[in-house]
């Protein structure tokens, strides 16, 4: 397998950089200015929400339908068009006059993420696809990753205090009009793609429609108990829309939205199931760590924001440190250490004080899982589309990322949820710090979990440079 002739990987890199960065940014830029955004525009406490969520479940819900695209109609083109989408519902959104002008950018900002993550990530696989080069370009890419959702509570700080709530949305278009020109310069069109037969336009019905309808199910249990017929309505019509689309998938004389055959593949069923829990573990642990400073010890935005620059530092530190290890231990036991570390951190995190201090409670729990973190991300990635064919690595980065992001918002429900129940009806900063706690120490159990997943279904591999290790010998099957 070699990379597209005539394509300047270089470029290719940057753009792919810029891209991840900007949307793994646009996860929690928003966080911290929530406050001000909802007294800017009206938002009632229940509508705020949904400024996090319109854009998480357009995301997490149509990544399958992007990778798809990005595969059929070329991952150029495709990849043009998200930016393109995603920078001009940036500029409209930070124009917003009413809730629903916000709301609705900031879905239009998911499909277009939607579309050019899976294409930017298929276009890394397919430039880089063996070797100590892999490593490193997925290291870079696991960096601007992971700095942009860690920066994102930074920059959103900062903007929101010095700038207006506003530059929180205009941020993204000068970094989505750098992408598109690095996209456009640098990355190839490749060969045409095969269109032997037309999309399964039902089955992508089917399947966005189901993850966006039960990750709503479970946001919302937050005003509709998991017992209510609300919640229970919804999710049960969420599970028929998915085994509809399982069934579709199976029968379809159409090219599916997805070959289960993908998941008879272990490296892709054990990455996919690692990454929903890390990014369930993940969202919930940013949430709680900001309202910790900011609704218990009493730390404003900008230096909240501040605060959270350790732990982006040591994600892009891990993720550095991933490169160098990446050539001597394989996938997987980066995997299992950096989940271990992870979960110390957010266990560590556990034992929030409502009468602690930065230095004590969140500075060395936040070096901890951070650099854990960092050395997950790379090794993830590359494990999840090694061994599934060139024509099907969009799909299965769409598949990789709608894991992320469906796990990220169902996790931050769940335990949100688990949170509110602890804090209990009288709200002070000590029933709070116990909500949080606890949301705290759950986050380290799903880490635990991951790890678990790591050892028992991802299959043993040999790390890219040859240097075998003692426990990881076997190659790498290449299921397809």
């Amino acid at each position: 397998m070699v990379s597209e002739p005539g394509a300047r990987p270089g470029l290719t890199l940057a753009a792919v950089a810029v891209v991840q960065f900007m949307v793994s940014l646009d996860l929690s830029v928003v966080n911290v200015g929530l406050p001000q955004i909802a007294a800017g525009l009206g938002f009632g406490a229940v509508g705020l929400t949904w400024v996090i969520h319109a854009y998480a479940l357009t995301f997490g819900g149509l990544l399958l339908l992007g990778g798809k695209a990005a595969d059929r109609y070329g991952r150029k083109r495709v990849l043009l068009f998200g930016l393109g989408l995603f920078g001009l519902a940036s500029l409209v959104g930070g124009f917003a006059q009413e809730p629903g002008h916000l709301v609705a950018a900031r879905a239009v900002q998911g499909i277009g993420a939607a579309a050019l993550a899976p294409a930017a990530l298929a276009l890394l696989t397919t430039t880089f696809p063996t070797g100590r080069a892999r490593v490193r370009a997925f290291g870079i890419w696991s960096a601007t990753n992971a700095a942009g959702g860690a920066l994102g509570v930074l920059i959103g700080g900062l903007l929101t205090e010095y700038a207006g709530w506003r530059w929180v949305m205009f941020v993204n278009v000068p970094m989505a009009a750098c992408a598109l020109a690095l996209a456009w310069r640098g990355v190839t069109a490749g060969p045409p793609p095969a269109r032997s037969s037309r999309p399964d336009v039902l089955g992508a019905v089917l399947a966005t429609a189901g993850m966006t309808l039960l990750v709503f199910g479970v946001v919302r249990t937050d005003q509709y108990p998991w017992t209510s017929p609300v919640t229970v309505t919804t999710l049960a019509v969420a599970a028929a829309l998915l085994v509809a689309f399982v069934h579709v998938e199976r029968t379809t004389t159409r090219e599916p939205l997805i070959r289960l055959g993908l998941f008879a593949n272990r490296s892709v069923v054990g990455a996919n199931a690692y990454n929903l829990l890390v990014g369930a573990a993940l969202a919930a642990a940013f949430y709680f760590v900001s309202l910790y400073l900011q609704r218990v010890l009493g730390t404003g935005p900008a230096l909240t924001g501040l605060m959270f620059l350790p732990l982006a530092l040591g994600v892009v530190a891990g993720s550095v440190l991933a490169i160098k290890l990446g050539y001597r231990l394989a996938p997987r036991t980066l995997l299992v250490i950096g989940g271990l570390l992870t979960g110390t951190g957010f266990a560590w995190f556990g034992l929030i004080s409502p009468d602690g201090t930065f230095t004590t409670d969140v500075l060395g729990p936040s070096i901890v899982a951070s650099v854990g973190f960092g050395l997950c991300l790379g090794p993830l990635v590359s494990i999840a589309t090694t061994g599934v064919a060139r024509h099907e690595s969009g799909t299965a980065s769409g598949l990789l990322n709608s894991s992320r992001q469906i796990g990220a918002s169902l996790g931050l429900a769940v335990l949100g949820t688990v949170a509110h129940h602890r804090t209990g009806p009288t709200v002070t900063p000590e029933t709070l710090n116990d909500g949080y706690a606890l949301g705290l120490t759950l986050s380290a159990a799903l880490l635990v979990a991951a790890v678990l997943v790591a050892l028992t279904v991802l299959p043993r591999t040999s790390p890219p440079s040859g240097a075998v290790q003692s426990d990881d010998r076997d190659p790498l099957p290449a299921r397809d």
